[in-house]
């Protein structure tokens, strides 16, 4: 059976890019992909390509990556277009992990993209509120109303207008996670801190500049508990990634997938944590790397906003459940301290082009595991974790996404 490794990656700034659209982006990534694969387009044998919002942004319904890398030099193989709400892009490389993982294809190149900034706003709400059942709004809306009572919310608390649903959806899960484990504003914060901290340090990240705790809660309210530092920004950017069998792979830089899970949401009915789709998604990749939240060594998980990050860390098992704010208090989850979480400075920070974040979660692991990350790099780095999720069914994400990476000089036989 093939062994499936990731030759090269990559990215490019996030943020506003006025005057780019998706097709220059996207072609930016592959090429600096292809490029630091050494390997030619003309032998990349498939393309899966993840976006999540062309269509409603800017109409492009259909044939999204074939128009996207028209004109590039790709030899005449399949491109695929994949979308799975924020999952988008971990989502492409899961199939183009299958195509070589099955002999159908050696090379395979995966690139996700957004270009978001540039839409009218009604437009770009349109792309959020797609990602849920939109026949059962309301009934959404209510359900998580009663998820998240037993939280008090200050009399003076404000929203801020124009947010999208999925704001109020976090807000949901940060005040179900206050009333289940205690956990506070304050730490919510830390986690932010921390990202905001780690972003300053990546020349790709969308904002570079450092924030306290203070500041964080400072910052002008969303919906309670969230404030504007502890969300993600819109964005535009482009990440690659190109998979390929070993052997036609440099060895000193290839970097191997141990295991990847896929899974869906919808039927956690919000009781047992550990029944929720990410958990059980983290165990099954976990079961096919052989193995477990010990051995990580750095991770990036999806934090659209702070509570994403706790709650995804506590269900991948890096830290118990209930630990995940404390953790970010004490600086568990910090560069230099047990289990760095979000070097890059996650969503949060380094931005979230919707399409394009799985697989920047992947560009920053594979620099990790390479040690090619400057100031941000985590001493000794040999066992990766990526978890990106998206969208809504229920009171759960409806797509998760882990991957398991291991650096080049750590074999198996």
């Amino acid at each position: 059976m093939p062994v499936a490794v990731i030759a090269g990656v990559g990215l490019t700034a996030f943020g506003r890019q006025p005057g780019l659209g998706v097709r220059d982006l996207a072609q930016a990534a592959a090429v600096a992909a292809v490029t630091d694969a050494g390997i030619p387009l003309d032998r990349v044998a498939a393309v899966v390509v993840g976006n999540a919002t062309q269509g409603a942004t800017e109409g492009q319904h259909g044939i999204r990556g074939q128009i996207a890398l028209s004109g590039l030099g790709l030899s005449p193989g399949p491109v695929i277009n994949v979308e799975n709400a924020c999952a988008s892009g971990t989502t492409a490389l899961h199939v183009a992990l299958a195509y070589v993982l099955s002999g159908m294809a050696d090379v395979v190149l995966a690139v996700g993209v957004e270009v978001m900034t540039q839409a009218p706003h009604p437009d770009l709400l349109a792309a959020f509120e797609g990602s849920w059942d939109v026949a059962d709004r309301e009934a959404a809306l209510d359900r998580l109303a009663d998820f998240s009572r037993g939280v008090p919310v200050p009399s003076d608390a404000v929203e801020l207008p124009g947010r999208t649903v999925f704001m109020d959806v976090y807000a949901a899960f940060a005040r179900d996670h206050m009333r289940r484990f205690g956990t506070t504003q304050r730490q919510f914060a830390a986690v932010s801190a921390k990202n905001h901290a780690h972003s300053m340090h990546n020349p790709y990240a969308q904002y570079r500049k450092a924030f306290s705790i203070d500041e964080v809660l400072c910052g002008k309210t969303v919906l309670w508990p969230l404030t504007v530092p502890m969300c993600s920004p819109i964005s535009d950017g482009a990440a690659a990634v190109v998979v390929c069998s070993a052997d036609l792979a440099d060895p000193a830089r290839a970097v191997r997938v141990l295991g990847t899970a896929l899974g869906h949401g919808g039927g956690w009915d919000g009781v047992d944590p550990q029944r929720h789709v990410s958990h059980q998604t983290a165990l099954r990749a976990y079961a096919e790397a052989g193995v477990d939240p010990r051995d990580v060594d750095v991770a990036e998980v999806h934090d659209a906003t702070a509570v994403g990050e706790i709650q995804q860390v506590e269900h991948m098992g890096l830290v118990p459940y209930g630990d995940g704010g404390p953790a970010a208090e004490r600086g568990v989850t910090t560069v230099g301290g047990r289990i760095p979480v979000n070097p890059s400075g996650g969503l949060e920070s380094r931005g979230h082009p919707i399409g394009a974040t799985g697989l920047a979660q992947v560009h920053e692991l594979v620099t990790q595991l390479r040690g090619e990350a400057g100031a941000r790099q985590v001493d000794g780095a040999r066992i990766a974790l990526a978890e990106n999720s998206g969208g809504l069914v229920g009171l759960e994400e409806a797509a998760v996404a882990v991957t398991v990476l291991e650096a080049p000089s750590r074999r198996r036989s």
